[in-house]
Formats: structure tokens, C-alpha cells, sequence
């Protein structure tokens, strides 16, 4: 399996996430996707943005990585917005309805709702939450996922 990358945006005490109906889950996912080849961690976190927000963003910092057993690594960045109109992505993922890769839609969820939503990686949620309500650290907090 190929690295992921993907974005933490916050905006108005809001987050950025993608709502997911895939293969009967409901869940809301951080935008991101996999690494192409040659391309770095940051470039692809900056074109999952465009691919799936609609917009054009710039890192702020590595904010986390998360670790799977027998996943992918994923890396991801606090990111403000610099341009684009959000949930006007052109990924992939919006061509026709495909059951087997099932909805995508842009969406703000507030911070306070992140805890009693089903948002995935939840390590990467928790992380969140806490680093709105503590302030945001400078080094990369590092997650472990089952």
C-alpha cells in the first residue's frame, strides 16, 4: 500500500473533513489520498485539497503521523486555505456513483462534534480536539492505530 497524505483545516472553529457512505459505513474521513510517485508528502496533501475540496491550501507544519498494523503510514498537515471555492472538488472520486467507492461530500463539522461523530483515523480526531482546546504544538504528534 502506497503513504497517504492529507490536510487539517480549521476554519471558524470548524474542521474540514469528507462525509462517507462507503459499503454501509457512514463516516467522515480528513481529506487526503496517496503519495504518487516522485512527488513529495506536502505536494500531495496540496493537491488532495484541490482534488477534493476545491481549494488551494498552504502548509503550516507537519501536524501528525499516524501508524497502522499492516496500513499505510499517513502524514498529516495543519493547513490554511489560499484560494478555491470549498466542495468544488474534481477528483476522481466524483465521476459517476460507484457503489464500491461510495459518496463523497465536503462538509465543516464543528470541533465540539468531532468526539460524538465517527471520525476516522479516530486517534487523528482525538489529536485534533485536544490540540484546538490546548494549543497546537510545534513538533509531530506521532498516532498509533490498530
Amino acid at each position: 500500500m502506497r503513504k497517504r497524505a492529507g490536510i487539517i483545516l480549521i476554519e471558524d472553529g470548524k474542521l474540514a473533513l469528507i462525509e462517507r457512505h462507503k459499503q454501509g459505513r457512514h463516516y467522515f474521513a480528513f481529506p487526503g489520498g496517496g503519495v504518487d510517485e516522485g512527488e513529495t508528502d506536502e505536494e500531495a496533501a496540496v493537491r488532495e485539497a484541490e482534488e477534493e475540496l476545491g481549494i488551494r491550501v498552504e502548509i503550516l507544519h507537519k501536524a501528525a503521523e499516524v501508524h497502522r498494523l499492516n496500513k499505510c503510514d499517513q502524514v498529516y498537515f495543519r493547513v490554511k486555505r489560499v484560494g478555491g471555492e470549498f466542495g468544488t472538488g474534481a477528483g476522481e472520486e466524483y465521476g459517476e456513483p460507484n457503489p464500491e467507492h461510495g459518496t463523497y461530500q465536503p462538509m465543516w463539522m464543528p470541533i465540539e462534534e468531532i468526539s460524538h461523530n465517527n471520525v476516522v483515523p479516530p486517534g487523528l480526531a482525538e489529536f485534533v480536539v485536544r490540540s484546538c482546546k490546548e494549543g497546537w504544538k510545534a513538533e509531530t504528534e506521532i498516532v498509533f492505530e490498530r
